[in-house]
């Protein structure tokens, strides 16, 4: 009985982590289920009597562990995949301050292409690097990055070209700003005429080589308010964006000089590091409300240095020895700003290794996991350091630190919501063939970018009208946009969905997505399946999708075994709509990826995929309830 009891314990054991936040690896399951079948082997040679039991435990223990490794391996359908493109320094884009706008263009769109491939759903452009500006703006000058000359004009705006392009590939495009920096160096003399150290010089700091506006002056404040708020009006971006730079990072021998608005803004009569801390709180919040009242459905994020405090200093803090913790060097208290609901999502730079002694990325990242209040956490990750050759952390030699690190993020699905990475030239250089992983394999498949209820909820109205029409050798479907929602909001993107009769539907599963089509104002949206097999019926289940990535529900249509037809769609499918939870699918060999590519003229969407037809019935009676 004792064996029979350890048996039970191991049974037991393996539901577990089926219901805590972090999804349990393998590894330990498999432990598990070695362990198990030892005793129960044991069990059966000492006491046979008990078979019986030792059979129906076993299968118990089977479709618990095979519900459970089924989950782990299915990919995400929300995902946050981004990627930051840095201009400062002509880090990423432009390449060179000398490219002519048309070459800007083409090598913009060139490298959206290939991140599209690697299944990049966001980009983060860097459009105001240092008090100068990516975009026609009456506040500040035109970055020297663009023209080589800070105020020179490119003799385009560059701004919605580059949000359209994004768009056009179903990907978020955030404006990512440096608030504080106002020049890479302390040389006024090449500043431009219009640089807002011409008007007022009282308003800046020098540090370590550096121009930096004073972040305890008001003034400044309202200053880069105003200036994101220019950007947050005129331009249909889908977020404003921080990095780490907030104070500068302390080095030796320097020392920031504010004494004097230390003295003259601190009512409170605050402690330097605390009023220093104060004075960003106040621009994170005040940037908060103001984009908020001016376009709601605008996200605001940032991305912090990594530690926000160790432990050894602050009971809050994570077990790391980190140098340089935010809220103590930089006086960026993000911990709060999302405890506060300040920002809607937070992108903490973990570029250190699994096995790095003094911030391991293990460590680092469960503590984040309790410290995200319930914005979205979204990882950031260094492709760069698989480019370094360096020896203080040497497993990024190794091809499967990165790939590692992604699936850890993925063992804390309702903690961690995705990636972004820096930069986009080291992913496109393709270090240690990280690109071919993402494509064939951790990125292989569509995913949506997370919802965001707290800003809207309300998903768009179905689509109306759709129709499928079956002319050998493709399958077509056409469909019109559905009404406003209660909200106003209107369809941003529409998903496809495609199941064969050897498949038990469920919208959760995007290797069951057969594309993303983008909405186009004036276009009627298409899709053409050229990979449908001729005489094998399909159903298709399309949803709208709002900008904020909020899900309608699916209308579908079927074929009806005709070499020729044209079918009408029924009435909304009376299942769930695809973010609620569904029945976990039978696993069926995955089809390549598709790839939506809108062209400039073209109203059609043409997809090419392949697919095995598996003879079994049942499958639209458990779909849609009957044909």
């Amino acid at each position: 009985m004792r064996l029979y009891t350890l048996s039970l314990q191991l049974y037991l054991s393996a539901q577990k982590p089926l219901s805590t936040k972090r999804t349990v690896l393998p590894g330990a399951g498999l432990r598990n289920l070695r362990a198990f079948f030892f005793v129960s082997v044991l069990m059966l040679r000492l006491f046979p009597v008990f078979r019986l039991a030792v059979f129906i435990l076993l299968a118990l223990f089977l479709t618990v562990f095979g519900r459970a490794l089924h989950a782990q391996n299915m990919p995400p359908k929300r995902e946050m995949r981004g990627v930051w493109i840095a201009t400062v320094e002509n880090i990423d884009w432009p390449s060179s301050r000398t490219l002519t706008p048309e070459q800007q263009r083409r090598e913009y769109r060139r490298m959206l292409d290939i991140q599209q491939r690697n299944g990049i759903n966001a980009v983060f452009v860097q459009v105001r690097p240092a008090s100068d500006a990516f975009y026609q703006s009456e506040l500040e000058p035109w970055s020297k990055w663009l023209t080589g000359q800070q105020g020179k004009s490119p003799g385009y705006d560059p701004l919605p070209f580059l949000i359209e392009e994004a768009h056009l590939r179903g990907m978020e495009f955030h404006a990512w700003f440096n608030p504080y920096r106002a020049s890479m160096d302390s040389v006024t003399r090449r500043l431009a005429p219009t640089h807002p150290f011409r008007q007022h010089p009282e308003w800046f700091l020098r540090y370590a080589g550096l121009l930096l506006y004073n972040p305890g002056l008001p003034e400044v404040r309202q200053h880069i308010t105003n200036v994101i708020l220019d950007v947050v009006r005129r331009y249909d971006i889908d977020g404003i964006h921080f990095d780490d730079y907030f104070y500068p990072y302390p080095e030796p021998g320097q020392k920031i000089h504010d004494e004097a608005a230390f003295q003259q803004y601190n009512p409170d009569g605050l402690a330097l590091a605390d009023w220093r801390r104060q004075n960003v709180n106040k621009l994170i919040e005040t940037l908060h409300d103001t984009i908020q009242g001016t376009k709601r459905w605008v996200k605001f994020g940032v991305s912090p240095f990594g530690v926000w405090m160790n432990k050894s200093a602050h009971p809050d803090g994570s077990d790391t020895r980190a140098g340089q913790p935010s809220y103590a060097n930089l006086y960026a208290d993000s911990r709060l700003w999302l405890q506060q609901g300040w920002i809607d999502y937070i992108v903490p730079q973990l570029y250190w290794s699994s096995t790095f002694r003094l911030v391991p990325y293990p460590v680092l990242l469960e503590w984040w996991t309790r410290n995200h209040f319930d914005r979205h956490l979204y990882i950031g990750q260094g492709f760069y350091r698989m480019l370094e050759n360096t020896r203080s952390d040497t497993s990024w030699r190794n091809p499967r630190e990165m790939p590692k690190q992604i699936r850890l993020n993925r063992s804390y699905p309702t903690e961690v919501s995705g990636s972004v990475f820096f930069s986009s030239k080291s992913l496109l250089r393709n270090p240690l063939h990280m690109q071919d992983s993402l494509r064939q394999n951790l990125f292989r498949y569509p995913a949506l970018v997370p919802a965001m209820p707290w800003l809207d909820a309300v998903p768009p109205r179905p689509v109306q009208n759709l129709v499928l029409t079956r002319t050998a050798p493709a399958i077509t479907l056409t469909w019109q946009p559905g009404p406003p929602a209660p909200d106003g909001d209107v369809a941003r993107y529409y998903v496809v969905y495609r199941f064969t009769k050897a498949q038990t539907p469920t919208p959760d599963d995007p290797r069951n997505i057969l594309a993303l089509v983008p909405a186009r104002a004036g276009v009627a949206p298409t899709l053409v399946d050229t990979a449908a097999v001729p005489g094998t019926d399909y159903a298709y289940y399309l949803t709208a999708v709002d900008r904020l990535h909020n899900e309608s529900r699916p209308v579908r249509v079927m074929t009806q075994g005709k070499a020729a037809e044209i079918i009408v769609a029924q009435a909304e499918a009376p299942a769930a709509a695809p973010t609620a939870p569904a029945p976990v699918a039978r696993p069926v060999p995955p089809a390549p990826r598709p790839t939506v590519k809108p062209a400039e003229t073209a109203t059609v969407t043409k997809i090419k995929t392949k697919t095995k037809a598996k003879k079994k019935r049942g499958f639209f009676g458990r779909l849609f309830g009957g044909r």
